[in-house]
């Protein structure tokens, strides 16, 4: 191959076109399923772009669009930690048995990066922002300068984030990271929620102070020249074009550094040195002596190794800690939340007892061979309701304290906490015996967690279960209403928490005490349920 710039800049647009049509070519389903996702983008890019013209004049309207900019790249910089495998040719290692250097590959990839969706979309959002701010013909000008610039600098700023942590991106952590994402824009949502909420209240003014410092923040300070000139002020103009170039030409230089380092050095991100080893081995039994000795355990300790190395099972347990403590507490900040909602994090949490063997996958074989008896089946379910016990105790607590901290009503602080602990019981009780009775296979690849054809069974396990732990609560539940309206309960409110404490955990014997007969007589069907995938 030419190492000539037009040469392979040709070359290396071609083959992303090609890896895009052979990926289409695949199936029916996968090339429809592009076509819609292609429309609903460039749809929304459209509306996008009409609503930016529509903003022309407005007051905040260089606010909007700095604000706007700066989010696009963001995004631009996350996405590739999120979806390494959405773009073929964001993995440079793939052409290292090719004789090129890195400075014409450089720009061959960066013209590639500008072909797809993603760029068309950006690029959409960025003349609607030219349009909103811009006011005469130098204006203009010096917007479609800061157009390019701004495009360049975003899809710079992605490459040179893949490059640099391609090594993570390929590895089991970077497979992590990606299980992750959903969390990460789950979280985003949540954010943007609140502070649109926020703005509903106040409008734009609280923002301008953030948007004079984005301004001078590339790639958003491309399209502030353009409001600058649009004033009169040439030279800052001028000044904030330069800041966006320099950003491009060190983006560009940080790209090329990775980018030869990749193509000449010998992947050693695997491989860990006799000492390492040695120090994480000390690191890991520190804390497991703490836990009990026996089965006990062991078990507790094996799941809360499930939960910090397996892909999925962590991107649960951080899903389900996230949550837990974002429904209260952004309900309790925005005025609108009962402290009854801390209740969401024990909940959130318990659901984790759901499917215990599941999580196992295949590899619950060779617990299934320590089991042979229904007394082996209650230790192993004992060991995995401690582990959990043992996270979701002080959390709970946690967040209920943070709950009622923020709305200040501490003389309902023992009546949540006890219902908490109840749900929490129920829920352990109801989540083993549905592991026993209603076990399915979570696939390892991919981002589905429930094996084809057994979606009913996880329907069953997890809502039926929920159901039935909600019923189990239902005594405390009455008991919590009668001591509230009631004229003489006001003053005995706090043995919610001692009771609920104790009810939780009487539920929590008796489930498990249900469920070790079933899981040591159907060990065979278990096994065969969530090996599937």
């Amino acid at each position: 191959m030419s190492t000539d710039v037009t040469g392979v800049t040709g070359v290396v647009v071609r083959l992303k076109l090609s890896l895009l049509r052979n990926g289409l070519r695949q199936s029916g389903g996968r090339r429809a399923a592009y076509i819609a996702s292609a429309v609903v983008v460039l749809l929304f890019a459209a509306l996008q772009l009409l609503g930016l013209i529509m903003l022309r004049g407005n007051a905040h309207a260089d606010t909007v669009v700095v604000f706007l900019v700066a989010v696009l790249a963001l995004g631009w910089a996350v996405m590739p930690l999120f979806f390494p495998g959405g773009d073929e040719t964001l993995d440079p290692t793939r052409l290292v048995m090719l004789p090129l250097r890195p400075r014409p590959l450089v720009r061959a990839l960066l013209a590639a990066s500008l072909v797809g969706i993603g760029p068309l979309f950006t690029l959409c959002l960025f003349i609607g922002s030219v349009i909103a701010v811009a006011h005469g013909g130098l204006a203009y000008v010096v917007g479609v300068i800061a157009v390019v610039l701004a495009l360049l600098v975003c899809v710079a700023l992605a490459r040179a984030v893949a490059a640099a942590n391609i090594r993570l991106l390929t590895s089991r952590k970077g497979r992590d990271l990606a299980v992750l994402s959903g969390l990460v824009i789950a979280l985003g949502a949540q954010v943007v929620n609140f502070g649109a909420q926020r703005l509903g209240s106040s409008g734009l003014t609280p923002l301008d102070p953030a948007a004079d410092v984005l301004r001078w923040v590339p790639p958003a300070s491309a399209i502030g020249a353009v409001r600058s000139v649009s004033e009169g002020s040439y030279g800052i103009g001028v000044l904030q074009l330069t800041l966006t170039a320099t950003a491009l030409i060190a983006l560009i230089a940080v790209w090329s550094r990775h980018l030869t380092r990749l193509m000449t050095s010998p992947d050693g991100s695997t491989l860990q040195t006799a000492t390492e080893a040695a120090v994480r081995e000390r690191n890991s039994t520190g804390p497991a002596r703490l836990l009990p000795a026996g089965r006990t355990g062991t078990v507790m300790e094996r799941s809360l190794r499930y939960a910090w190395r397996d892909p999925k099972t962590k991107a649960a347990w951080v899903t389900s800690l996230a949550i837990g403590l974002i429904v209260p507490l952004f309900n309790a900040l925005q005025g609108t939340g009962s402290i009854y909602f801390a209740c969401f994090a024990a909940g959130m949490l318990g659901i984790q007892m759901y499917n215990q063997f599941g999580q196992d996958t295949s590899a619950f074989w060779m617990v299934a061979m320590t089991i042979s008896s229904r007394r082996d089946a209650y230790v192993e379910l004992r060991g995995r309701a401690l582990a959990l016990l043992l996270i979701t105790l002080p959390y709970a607590a946690l967040v209920t304290v943070l709950t009622t901290a923020l709305l200040g009503d501490w003389p309902k602080l023992p009546e949540v906490l006890g219902l908490s602990f109840a749900l929490l019981g129920a829920m352990l009780a109801t989540g083993a015996w549905t592991s026993a009775r209603f076990p399915y296979s979570i696939p390892q690849e991919g981002y589905k967690n429930v094996a084809p054809g057994q979606t009913g069974l996880a329907w069953i396990s997890i809502f039926g279960g929920m159901i039935a732990a909600a019923l189990l609560c239902a005594p405390v539940i009455a008991l919590t209403i009668w001591l509230n309206v009631s004229e003489s309960g006001d003053g005995w409110t706090w043995l919610l928490l001692p009771g609920g404490a104790a009810y939780g955990a009487a539920l929590t014997l008796l489930g498990l005490h249900l469920a070790a007969p079933r899981t040591a007589s159907r060990l065979p069907e278990i096994l065969t349920a969530v090996s599937k995938g």
